[in-house]
């Protein structure tokens, strides 16, 4: 079922109502969704795309017990999806008037709809705290599953509203899932016209006398791993940052302080790797104090 359409929105049908490349936001019943959907609308104006508002609920299967009990849980569970989805609604018409909003409120647990959404979308954005649409299921397990298990990037927001001139910090290491993380981040970057600040922890034990010289080498190391991205952005200003930590999420956190968005790679090897985001993502999308984007690599999930 779905819900009407509002101001500078186009409501649509059924389960077929899928968008190819929309973003795709995970609507419960707390407040976290409505800063995923304003984060998600204004994400959606700047690509084009359509803004996809989804709620799992599980009205139509909760037990009835022979009166009426159970068709009236069913009538709550509806009244309360059709109200967050008409919040989220508003929530995005205001933050960006001209996006293009399709909602719909489907039968299922969140994150398996979450993923199977990704297979398709641009984007998933869910909130990071809260209530889920299975009652008694928190968002944070839906973002953490979802993060982890998803065919495409994810955004779980986290903090207060981010600040629209703030910088997107990424962070590198040696991986191929730090080169997708780079790719990502340098396109948020370029279509928001902000600079891009690429962070790599390292430690090494070294005498006092040679730790400039390290430090040195680390940050050259850095710059240069970077020339070839600035070629591809010669429009986003590259800021390199080569911190001595043992501990990379700290790294990280420190140098996300002011940032609109922190960008990490996944851990994840296919499909079925659920959970494998590493402690640097797990620790940051517990901690962190503004939106978290997992990138991960676009693929077919299989069936």
């Amino acid at each position: 079922m779905t819900t009407a359409g509002e101001q500078g929105t186009d409501a649509s049908a059924g389960t077929g109502s899928r968008q190819p490349n929309a973003i795709v936001v995970g609507v419960d019943t707390s407040n976290a969704c409505l800063d995923a959907a304003r984060w998600a609308a204004r994400e959606a104006v700047v690509r084009g795309t359509t803004l996809r508002l989804l709620h799992a609920s599980v009205f139509g299967r909760l037990p009835h017990d022979g009166h009426q009990s159970g068709r009236q849980d069913d009538d709550l569970l509806l009244e309360s999806a059709d109200r967050w989805i008409g919040l989220a609604t508003a929530a995005a018409v205001k933050a960006a008037p001209r996006v293009r909003v399709v909602s719909e409120v489907r039968l299922g647990i969140a994150p398996e709809l979450l993923v199977e959404e990704s297979a398709s979308a641009a984007l998933i954005v869910v909130g990071s705290h809260g209530l889920g649409g299975l009652r008694g299921l928190l968002v944070g397990s839906v973002a953490l599953k979802v993060a982890a298990q998803a065919s495409c990037p994810v955004i779980v927001m986290r903090g207060p509203a981010a600040p629209l001139e703030g910088p997107i910090v990424v962070g590198v290491d040696d991986s191929a899932e730090s080169e997708r993380a780079v790719e990502f981040a340098m396109e948020i970057a370029c279509v928001r016209e902000v600079p891009l600040v690429v962070v790599h922890a390292w430690h090494e034990e070294t005498s006092r006398a040679a730790l400039a010289e390290k430090e040195l080498r680390e940050r050259h190391a850095l710059e240069n791993r970077m020339d070839s991205w600035g070629v591809k952005y010669p429009e986003v200003e590259i800021r390199v940052s080569a911190v001595r930590d043992r501990d990379a999420a700290h790294a990280l956190l420190g140098q996300s302080v002011g940032a609109q968005l922190l960008v990490v790679g996944s851990r994840g090897r296919g499909p079925v790797a659920g959970g494998l985001l590493g402690s640097t993502g797990n620790a940051l999308l517990s901690t962190a104090s503004c939106p978290v984007a997992v990138a991960h690599e676009r693929r077919q999930r299989r069936r």
